[in-house]
């Protein structure tokens, strides 16, 4: 796997973490995302013609990817743009931030294997210029 591509998806290895020690129940994906200034589409894509930004790269893959969550018992449940890193390094800052809550572990496996999914993933891979998904137990509000 390109080293480019490493940053934006996971490793066998986190997938079969995520199998046999994520959360039982219920789980929130938090999306730690930072963008490329321009979308980094291969020249045999279209939209390598129409200087996108990797914002609005992550917008088209965002229009399939929440109608997959929804789909799958999911949604979103926060969004919003980072303003600053009050404790931390210069290097924690990320564009967005997206909450996404499944019902279950398995659930969320399923929908990223959607072939809907799949074939709407190429913007997200231009999209970004590095991401982290952290797997959360769903908690509560209180």
């Amino acid at each position: 796997m390109a080293e480019a591509a490493r940053a934006i998806v996971p490793s066998t290895e986190q997938l079969k973490a995520l199998v046999e020690k994520g959360p039982k129940g219920p789980l929130v994906m938090v999306n730690l995302l930072k963008f490329r200034a321009r979308a980094a589409y291969g020249e045999d894509r279209a939209e390598a013609r129409q200087a996108l930004t990797g914002r609005d790269a992550y917008l088209r893959y965002g229009a399939v990817a929440q109608k997959c969550v929804a789909e799958a018992g999911g949604g979103i449940v926060w969004g919003g743009n980072q303003a600053l890193v009050a404790i931390g390094d210069a290097d924690d800052h990320w564009d967005q931030v997206i909450c996404v809550r499944y019902p279950s572990v398995q659930a969320f496996l399923q929908m990223v294997q959607r072939p809907d999914y799949q074939a709407a993933s190429y913007h997200r891979d231009a999209a970004l210029e590095r991401t982290a998904l952290l797997c959360c137990e769903a908690g509560s509000a209180t």
